[in-house]
């Protein structure tokens, strides 16, 4: 005992007394000491194994009714008497009616818990949220808690309480999810079931001991794996990535979460039957132990924390053993989803005052390399747009790389234009444009239209307003698109058909042969500052009042460009004649070499540059004043004008809204608009008269022969009755009879599967109206008679073809349509990519083998002299239509091109003799930038194809025949490309000096534009030849000097006189 001392200084023993530390800890001695976890675990082993047992017996029971039921209908079908057949034993109906009561209360349970309906959703959403709850509850009670077990009252713990609470929900949601189970049995044993198990009868087996257990609660972390479904019921989670990448991160966290509860556990209750080991080396509280388990997981075991106890080693190996599968698998798949969302993912952010267009479709490294070097080309000057591509496919590598170099103006995202959420991510609302690209070298064009037709539906779809160009394989799927109600040529909608085109180019080479690369050349950027372009700006005051002869004199002596059409309010015009003038807010199309030199027509001015001599000179002067409609600050136009009012203008005169007489105002065009027409002199209309002008002699001669001689309803084509195939094929004898001269042979490589080319597109700009009948050239197709009917079901009304059967491989083929005295030789093919396997440059084969055939042929009978052509055999002038590029370098032997050399830069391009279908590439741009430029290419190129023929081609009738009308002969009055040589009566004087002479001479006297030169590349002036053939000169300078041998490319006024 201890003493203390008294008030009188005596010492009295005190009394032993117990600590306050010691009063506190008995409890907790006494609960440790006397432990019921085998009580806790007894009621969930109960409630699972009695759970069983009910559903067994009543299965049982189940079954002994039903085989009594059995019995006693037996008995009474043999005794009883014969009763109605239709009624029904009392017994079926009870019985009946009880299936249907359970029946019904199982189809309410499923529905409750399925989330398919409000009531559904909430209560999934709430036993989820219950369920984090209560974890956070135990999370809480491992931290409060000394040790696994304590003697509380239920009452004194709120903790408790709370998690009694959730328990009972808990419970209730076990019930529900019990009736709705299909099968009984199976329910006791599915994952969510055993949890409830585990947790819900040991908080009221803690009531009613006044002790509560940690347990197994740290298993409601499971429920963890249902988030994925309870964010699908809320549509908050939709896309499969998303779903995928959610159901792995919760397998994870509910993994480490429950298994660093059974190791919390295990070493702080020690190992049984005793539970005097528990680890006292670490504070082991659940967090630590949520460490310890990714560590172990991950194989990594650092050691500063380890089990102690038996229990705890056994529950690290299974951790281990689990840990492998988990960071084997999960982990890498969740790394690569998250780094592939992440790259290409994510939405559009707009810069403020930059515009963006949508490229789609076709998107390959090689495809968006050729748009983006046309788009975003120095010429061009400043090109403040952003490029968004758009595309399904992750880029490969040397996209990536195309998308580094650019990465300033270009962004790439991964989705698909047929997804209306991908479409709100690229921000196709605000777009200025959307571009859709196609694969011109896809195994059936069909299939690419109409994928191509059903991106352009989904975008229409989403934003009608949208500007979409699209680009085509074939000319007859163009009419699809007016099947779209959102689709409108006014609002700047356009199709660039690649067929339509290309075969367009083709054409015009067999009547001025070179001009498909003199033109491809206007409309391609490449070298910087190197080549011509075709540009557009609007003209200085200083042009007004002016005839377009006279504009186009001043464009080319003081500011050396050239004019080739313009443009006003009534649609566009090229080399049109005296009438029209030049008013203010007039727009030029011009061919130079940069935008910054187009600029100057605009800052002309007659009296500050009257006397300039250098064009570098012309800068904007003081004295004029800035245009109030149109600012000069950017040089590439981009036009939003009607394309119908234009395009219109080619068919009918601007002057009085379609009429067939031409407007007697000298500012406005007197007839289509691509092109006014000059008789010659004695013939000119007067453009001062305002009364219907008068027919000159020979149209009121055609008039008279509309037996004869037709056009088709639009007046822009020569047309004829229709013809059965079978009388236009050419037998041998029959060609043999006739001698076939400055006709026209084509080549069809194409079997009677193949896709079809659509020749009609060939076939039209040859039989323009704008040419005379005896202009004409026949036209014998050589090639598989299956396919070539196929394609005559769209040539049946135009005059002067013929069709002859057999390969043109075959030389005595080609002897039999007499190949050496035609003007031209088109070679063709129907590409087919399948069958060629890797090798795509196979897909030229048969073209390269048939030109390099007729180039080796020799002839008896001397060859029409086309001053083209190489150093071989024969003169034959063959135009090859390539697939490939590089395939350019096999057509000409004695060449030195090198096989890297790109295909502007090679001697068969250059020469005209041959053209490849990626030259087209630069026309979307040309459409963004400038549409009344690709209707200035496409009314050169087609012959004066209009909207409105397309609109009657699209009701499926073909091309329909009209009378020669005064209306439809003033349609032919428009220009034509044409090929002259110098020695002609009309430029001969001209010739000796240089181009400038050649330019002013000819187009004051004859209305001739000269646009080119055909100049031989070892000219017979410099001595013996060593190559005759020629190249391409577009636009010379004034200054370069002209040979006598050259040959001039022209834009050549319609004239009625057929002599001249």
């Amino acid at each position: 005992g201890t003493v203390s001392l008294c008030k009188g200084g005596c010492q009295q023993p005190s009394l032993p007394t117990m600590s306050s530390s010691n009063a506190s800890s008995s409890p907790e001695l006494a609960c440790v000491e006397h432990r019921k976890w085998h009580i806790f675990l007894a009621s969930s082993a109960i409630a699972l194994v009695g759970g069983i047992l009910t559903v067994l017996l009543s299965r049982f029971i189940g079954r002994l009714i039903q085989r009594h039921r059995s019995g006693i209908g037996s008995g009474q079908r043999s005794y009883a008497p014969e009763t109605d057949e239709d009624e029904e034993p009392p017994e079926e109906e009870s019985e009946q009616i009880e299936i249907s009561w359970l029946t019904e209360a199982k189809d309410w349970a499923g529905e409750l818990i399925s989330g398919q309906t409000s009531t559904g959703r909430i209560l999934v959403v709430l036993v989820f949220i219950v369920s984090m709850a209560s974890l956070v509850v135990y999370q809480i009670d491992t931290v409060r808690m000394k040790n696994t077990e304590e003697c509380v009252a239920w009452s004194e713990s709120v903790t408790q309480q709370v998690d009694l609470a959730f328990n009972v929900i808990f419970l209730v949601y076990f019930f529900v999810r019990f009736i709705a189970a299909q099968d009984k049995l199976w329910f006791w044993f599915e994952m969510y079931s055993i949890v409830d198990i585990l947790t819900i009868p040991p908080s009221f087996v803690a009531v009613y001991l006044d002790q509560n257990w940690i347990g197994l609660r740290s298993t409601r972390a499971l429920r963890i794996l249902s988030l994925p479904d309870v964010l699908q019921y809320l549509n908050i989670l939709r896309t499969s990535t998303g779903i995928r990448l959610l159901q792995l991160i919760t397998f994870f966290a509910s993994l480490v979460l429950t298994a660093a509860g059974l190791i919390h556990l295990v070493e702080n209750s020690g190992d049984p039957p005793n539970f005097t080991n528990k680890n006292t080396l670490y504070d082991m509280n659940y967090f630590t132990c949520i460490y310890f388990v990714i560590v172990t997981m991950s194989t990594v075991g650092y050691g500063d924390v380890y089990c102690t106890t038996i229990s705890g080693k056994i529950g690290s190996a299974l951790v281990i053993m689990g840990g492998l599968a988990v960071f084997a698998n999960s982990i890498p798949e969740i790394a690569d989803i998250l780094s592939s969302r992440n790259k290409y993912g994510g939405h559009f952010r707009k810069e403020a005052g930059k515009q963006h267009i949508v490229l789609c479709g076709h998107i390959t490294f090689e495809s968006v390399a050729n748009f983006l070097g046309d788009f975003l080309h120095e010429d061009r000057e400043d090109v403040d747009v952003q490029i968004v591509v758009l595309d399904k496919h992750v880029p490969d590598l040397e996209m990536q790389g195309l998308l580094k170099r650019h990465f300033t103006q270009v962004q790439f995202f991964q989705g698909s234009v047929m997804n209306t959420r991908d479409l709100a991510r690229v921000g196709l609302e605000s777009a200025d444009a959307c571009l859709v690209l196609a694969n011109k070298y896809c195994p059936d064009p069909d299939a690419e239209d109409a994928a191509n037709i059903m991106r352009v539906i989904s975008i229409k779809n989403f934003c009608e307003r949208i500007k979409v160009i699209i680009q085509l394989m074939q000319y007859h799927n163009k009419t699809y698109l007016l099947n779209i109600p959102s689709w409108d040529w006014k609002q700047g909608d356009d199709a660039v058909c690649v067929a339509e085109l290309k075969l367009g180019f083709l054409a015009q080479s067999c009547m001025a042969f070179g001009f498909s690369t003199l033109l491809a050349n206007l409309f391609t950027m490449r070298s910087y500052r190197a080549g011509m372009e075709m540009y557009t700006e609007f003209l200085s005051p200083a042009f007004d009042g002016l005839s377009f002869p006279a504009a186009a004199e001043v464009c080319f002596s003081k500011l050396h460009l050239l004019l080739i059409a313009i443009e006003g309010e009534t649609g566009i015009a090229i080399n049109p004649k005296e009438g029209i003038k030049v008013e203010a807010g007039t727009q030029g199309f011009f061919v130079a070499q940069s935008a910054e030199e187009v600029k100057k027509a605009y800052f002309y001015c007659s009296r500050c540059h009257s006397d300039v001599a250098d064009p570098e000179l012309v800068k904007r002067c003081r004295c004029r004043q800035s245009n109030p409609k149109h600012s000069a600050g950017k040089t590439v136009i981009r036009n939003r004008h009607s394309k119908d009012s234009s395009a219109n203008l080619t068919t009918t005169p601007a002057g009085n809204g379609g009429s067939g007489n031409p407007s007697g105002n000298g500012g406005s065009a007197s007839s289509s608009g691509v092109g006014g027409t000059s008789a010659p002199a004695s013939t000119e209309l007067n453009a001062g008269s305002r009364r219907p002008s008068l027919l000159s002699p020979n149209e009121a001669k055609i008039l008279g022969q509309q037996s004869e001689r037709r056009f088709d309803s639009t007046g822009m084509f020569h047309w004829c009755q229709e013809t059965s195939f079978e009388e236009l094929v050419l037998s041998r004898e029959q060609v043999n009879l006739t001698v076939f001269s400055n006709h026209i042979v084509v080549c069809v490589f194409a079997d009677s599967s193949s896709p079809l080319i659509g020749l009609r597109s060939f076939v039209m700009p040859l039989r323009a109206s704008n040419f005379h009948y005896s202009e004409l050239r026949h036209i014998i197709f050589v090639g598989n008679m299956e396919y070539l009917r196929r394609e005559w079901k769209t040539l049946i009304n135009f005059p002067k073809l013929s069709f002859f059967p057999g390969s043109p491989l075959n030389r005595s083929n080609l002897r039999a349509v007499n190949i050496n005295l035609a003007q031209m030789c088109v070679v063709l093919s129907s590409k087919q990519n399948s069958g060629m396997g890797d090798d795509a440059t196979l897909v030229d084969k048969e073209a390269i083998l048939c030109s390099l055939n007729i180039k080796a042929m020799a002839f008896d009978t001397p060859p029409v002299e086309q001053g083209s052509g190489s150093n071989r055999l024969n003169n034959i002038c063959i135009l090859t239509e390539l697939a490939v590029d590089a395939n350019v370098q096999f057509l000409e032997q004695d060449d030195d091109d090198d096989p890297d050399t790109e295909l502007y830069m090679t001697q068969p391009f250059a020469c005209g003799t041959s053209f490849a279908v990626s030259v087209l590439d630069s026309l979307m741009s040309t459409a963004y930038f400038n549409e009344n430029a690709l209707t200035l290419i496409r009314t050169l190129v087609t012959g004066g194809a209009t909207p409105e023929l397309e609109q009657i081609l699209a009701e499926g009738a073909g091309i329909r025949g009209g009378f020669c009308s005064p209306e439809t002969l003033r349609r032919r009055d428009r220009a034509r490309v044409a090929q002259l040589p110098v020695s002609d009566e009309r430029l001969r004087q001209y010739s000796q000096g240089d181009f400038s002479k050649l330019f002013l001479g000819a187009l004051h006297r004859h209305g001739i534009l000269c646009i080119g030169l055909y100049r031989f590349i070892t000219p017979p002036e410099e001595g013996e030849q060593a190559l005759i053939a020629r190249y391409v000169i577009t636009n010379p300078a004034p200054d370069f000097p002209m040979l006598a041998s050259d040959i001039v490319f022209c834009l050549v006024r319609y004239s009625a006189d057929e002599s001249r």
